[in-house]
């Protein structure tokens, strides 16, 4: 145990986490030349398009130091705040973090999110600065930044270019150095955390795991704790580019296990996995159990495709346990699901991957928030979705989710990011303080369902790309919110509707019907277009009929047989509109999720 070292790399967004893992696999000769590419963990095509990391990925190294070889495992964690969540699991199976800051951008908003994460389970922290042959790079101010947020010296700092790969050997020395070997009896009723599981179509599910007490061998029949689980334990390995199997896995070390786990549903994130002949009396601490942010219906565009979708979002979970989804039906769209994500970025990739890897096509409607709805009995319902919202006549008050915000910037924007945060997304100014000279850190409380949508966008727009912004989730407070509601031709259309601010309701409705306007393809009688307060109608469009002219056939004679036709087709008009229903195009759905 004393040779192995288990630590995790953390950092805000594109400050080159995989790039440095990159490095460090080839440093230690882990991948031959032919394997090597760059991003080598980032395995999805979604990853590397989009130049993110999306899951976090483990990987095993050997490292020579004073004439003893090391084992290190390593764990590549994302950087967006939508993914935190693959942060927190991997900091729970890791001693040490590399905190890594880019030494051009200085200290960002997830930078400390991410941080605070590791202090809580107690890991030894190692500043990277990283990016050093950069032009632009500052080295001696964000050193400085990252002194005052962490208190280490100046020597503790470790200069790196991950690009070139300098400093990277004595950044290895220095974890077998600093970070402490794991802590555990060898001779302990086995104790391991799950912390990963992917799903193999001809293995079953394949469970990553990270061993605190005992030692797991190939053979042993061992329980999952959580969902009481019985399995034997077809294969064991450790987790290098491809899986190598190995006989046992030791106390302190990280590994894979294949038990002919066919069903998704039994395998938790975050449980315990212990031996059946000597089971441990308690379970490894796990970690918090996920929040989603942002609810959205997933519905196939097929409807006969709805057993094919439930298939693809269970594996999906299982490699994405921060998604929550549930089954709905929707009288515009069918049989579906309410799923829950942790953002917007977390939203589109969930969507990106069902169609990528499970050839599913889906619509998604409006994304919102989850609400509370407290009644007149003094019992408080969670209303998800607009159709959810009981009658208002029982309602006593409604409460919407706030969040904490810190934006860190520059000081020239703070005017720009204080006008888009107060008078434009209804928040409340907490706190302001200086990094340094030039960067500022600004606390805000915001509604939370003001920032799903573009605020991100807008933020950066407004300072240049320069603001960084984290969000922690703070509680429920009453909020004056209406049920908005969409009507074609009086009918109300319940994938449209949107539980919304009072304040923002006429604009909000004036801006769907208008793009709705441009969107509905145009009948033979007119569709009218009407956004609802309950019975008051706020905003109205008319798509405008397409007129046939019966009459191009009657040329010359009397006046009264163009009347009669006129008359007959009158007649046609109406009763067409009573009988009509009118389609809403998969591109309306769309659109209204990318309004402005």
């Amino acid at each position: 145990m004393k040779n192995i070292r288990n630590f995790c790399i953390i950092a805000h967004i594109d400050h080159g986490k995989s790039t440095l893992a990159d490095r460090m696999l080839e440093k230690t000769f882990t991948l031959s030349g032919r394997e090597m590419q760059a991003q080598v963990l980032d395995s999805m095509d979604l990853e590397r398009e989009k130049g993110i990391t999306i899951k976090s990925h483990a990987i095993q190294m050997k490292h020579p130091k004073d004439g003893e070889e090391f084992t290190l495992n390593l764990i590549d964690t994302p950087g967006h705040v939508d993914f935190s969540y693959e942060v927190s699991r991997a900091i729970a199976s890791c001693e040490g973090a590399l905190l890594v800051v880019d030494a051009a951008q200085g200290i960002e908003a997830q930078t400390i999110s991410n941080l605070y994460l590791a202090l809580e389970y107690d890991l030894e922290i190692i500043p990277v600065l990283n990016k050093i042959d950069l032009p632009s790079a500052q080295p001696l101010e964000v050193s400085d930044e990252i002194i005052d947020l962490i208190g280490c010296d100046m020597e503790d700092i470790l200069h790196v270019s991950a690009k070139e790969g300098t400093g990277v050997t004595e950044l290895l020395d220095a974890i077998v150095d600093r970070i402490p070997g794991p802590k555990g009896d060898p001779s302990a009723p086995l104790k391991a955390l799950i912390f990963d599981s992917v799903f193999n179509p001809y293995r079953g599910t394949i469970v990553y795991f990270r061993v605190f007490d005992g030692e797991l061998s190939k053979g042993d029949d061992i329980i999952l704790m959580s969902t009481e689980q019985e399995r034997e334990v077809s294969e064991v390995g450790i987790l290098q580019l491809k899986q190598q199997p190995v006989k046992t896995i030791p106390t302190g070390s990280v590994g894979y296990m294949v038990a002919g786990i066919k069903e998704v549903a039994d395998v938790k994130v975050g449980d315990t996995i212990t031996l059946k002949s000597r089971p441990s009396d308690s379970a490894v601490r796990g970690f918090q159990e996920v929040k989603p942010m942002v609810f959205a219906g997933i519905y196939p565009v097929e409807t006969s495709e709805f057993e094919e979708l439930r298939d693809s979002l269970e594996k999906l979970k299982l490699n994405d346990a921060s998604l929550i989804y549930q089954p709905e039906t929707s009288a515009a769209l069918g049989y579906g699901f309410r799923a829950g994500f942790l953002g917007m970025l977390h939203m589109e990739i969930i969507q990106e991957r069902l169609e990528r890897e499970f050839g599913m096509t889906v619509i998604t409607t409006v994304p919102n928030v989850g609400y509370r709805a407290v009644l007149t009995t003094g019992e408080t319902i969670e209303v998800n979705s607009p159709s959810e919202l009981p009658r208002s006549t029982t309602i006593k008050e409604l409460q919407e989710p706030f969040i904490s915000a810190q934006i860190i910037t520059k000081a020239d924007y703070i005017g720009k990011v204080m006008e888009l945060c107060i008078t434009e997304k209804r928040g409340e100014f907490k706190n302001q303080g200086y990094l340094t000279t030039d960067r500022v850190e600004l606390s805000f409380k915001l509604p939370l369902a003001e920032v799903v949508f573009d605020f991100f966008d807008k933020l950066k727009t407004i300072s240049r790309g320069y603001a960084s912004f984290d969000y922690e989730f703070i509680g429920f407070e009453q909020s004056h919110l209406i049920k908005l509601d969409i009507m074609l031709n009086g009918d109300p259309v319940d994938a449209l509707s949107t539980l919304i601010h009072r304040d923002k309701a006429y604009e909000w409705g004036k801006k769907i019907c208008k793009k709705l306007r441009e969107l509905i393809p145009r009948q033979q009688y007119d569709v009218a277009i009407q956004a609802g307060i309950g019975a008051k109608i706020i905003a109205r469009e008319t798509v405008k009929a397409v007129r046939k002219d019966v009459t191009a056939r009657c040329y010359g004679g009397d006046i009264t047989r163009k009347r009669k036709l006129l008359e007959n087709q009158k007649k046609g008009k109406k009763r067409m509109r009573q009988v009509g229903s009118v389609e809403v195009p998969q591109s309306a759905f769309h659109a209204v999720l990318k309004l402005d």
